[in-house]
């Protein structure tokens, strides 16, 4: 009985002191936080061309759809095709502008 309780009081203590040292290294390994916002800026500069030609096709293809449906609005003689287009006008020139935007904020 008294071998195990010496045993496990061993045990614990390395566990403690295991937790200690990695506790105490941890911060000699993190970086500084300067640098890791400069490292997400950059990371965000190397994908930020991809994305924003992404941004303009998808600009595109809601002009696109947005022009079928307000021609068929306006074909059918409904009432709401001012509506409709001051809506996908919006969204087009809201994903045509965001990027540009953005691109001159990370510049």
């Amino acid at each position: 009985m008294m071998k195990n309780t010496h045993k496990r009081y061993l045990t614990t203590k390395k566990l403690f002191t295991a937790a200690l040292l990695l506790l105490a290294v941890t911060p000699m390994l993190a970086q500084g936080g300067a640098t890791a916002i400069s490292n997400a800026a950059n990371d965000i500069k190397d994908y930020w061309d991809p994305i924003k030609l992404i941004l303009k096709a998808v600009g595109g293809l809601v002009g696109f759809i947005g022009g079928l449906r307000v021609y068929n609005k306006w074909t059918n003689g409904d009432q709401d095709v001012n509506k409709e287009i001051l809506g996908y006008g919006g969204a087009m020139i809201f994903l045509i502008v965001v990027p540009e935007f953005v691109t001159s904020f990370f510049a």
